[in-house]
């Protein structure tokens, strides 16, 4: 399988490549970036990686080897800069996309996009709508955002996130939306008190705002890079497995021609299946206001943008 990762001179792109390299697929995977020596810096490093996995190669590249690849992966993003919201980023971000993506649709590319730039869901509607591409083939990360919680409800509980299950739907932003319900420790149901609840959802919503106030100039590399590297695993090579992704819903959850964060299985044809899960009446309503904010972001997008670099730094928090 064929990977090519735009912004690949970046944190989040030069990490899902490592985490891709480590897998037992044969992936090929191609960096391209606007930095052509930061290239060459990581695929130097990156090639001394093959020994430790199943890939069979990793290069750097030009926008033109997406055309046939299976899995085009978007870190590209302007760089970090302090801000308060993901969506500060939305119409630059929008404008480098757009120089990415409109080449592989005028060429008639068939293969699965895999967005990271944020903001994730804004964005992936605002592909949809331009390009009318399969919303299977169109796949947003949002996996951190449970990644926090399990993080948030180990703190609260004294315990180890990797004994936590927790889902995050909905707005990668601001209007996520944590589903209590379906917190497990070890397996089995848990119900957090109020003030066990409060340690979560502040963990969670400052997480944003006190790794930018840092200004490190560094995003959420490892956890993105993981994540993301884990997700196009899932694609590659089909997963019976939930997985929490943004996907442009046709009325599911009674959302219709936006993108949000819900359960999927994920496979080579993308989003294989969409999972409507019962949600209780606040988290619907929480869900479906941030799908909202989600259709005004993405509305107010001028087409007149214009393309940008076909490659960007990948530096966009997540």
């Amino acid at each position: 399988m064929k990977v090519v990762i735009f912004g690949g001179a970046g944190g989040i792109g030069a990490s899902v490549a490592f985490n891709l390299l480590r897998t037992d697929t044969p992936y090929d995977v191609v960096l391209v970036d606007s930095r052509p020596n930061m290239i060459v810096s990581h695929v130097m490093d990156l090639q001394d990686v093959l020994a430790l996995g199943g890939a069979r190669s990793v290069r750097g590249g030009e926008p033109g080897d997406a055309l046939d690849a299976d899995v085009v992966v978007l870190s590209a993003a302007v760089p970090l800069r302090l801000n308060s919201s993901r969506s500060v980023f939305l119409a630059e971000n929008a404008a480098i996309l757009d120089g990415i993506v409109d080449p592989l649709v005028a060429a008639g590319w068939g293969g699965i996009l895999v967005v990271l730039t944020n903001p994730v869901d804004a964005l992936l509607t605002r592909l949809q709508w331009r390009t009318a591409l399969d919303p299977r083939r169109l796949v947003g990360y949002t996996l951190n955002d449970g990644f926090r919680m399990r993080t948030g409800v180990a703190r609260a509980l004294g315990a180890r996130p990797q004994d936590v299950e927790a889902w995050v739907i909905g707005e990668h932003g601001e209007a996520q939306v944590p589903l209590y319900s379906r917190v497990r420790l070890h397996g089995e149901p848990v119900v957090l008190t109020d003030a066990q609840r409060g340690v979560v959802d502040e963990y969670m919503t400052t997480w944003y705002t006190r790794h930018v106030a840092l200004d490190s100039g560094r995003t959420s590399t490892w956890s993105t890079g993981a994540g993301a590297a884990a997700m196009v695993d899932a694609i590659a090579t089909g997963s019976s497995e939930a997985w929490p992704a943004a996907v442009v819903l046709g009325g599911q959850y009674g959302i219709d021609g936006v993108g949000v964060g819900v359960p999927t299985r994920l496979g080579p044809g993308g989003i294989e299946e969409i999972l409507e899960w019962d949600l209780s009446d606040e988290e619907r309503a929480a869900l479906l206001h941030g799908a909202e904010r989600v259709r005004t972001a993405a509305a107010s997008i001028d087409d007149t943008t214009g393309a940008a670099a076909t490659a960007g730094t990948g530096r966009t928090a997540r």
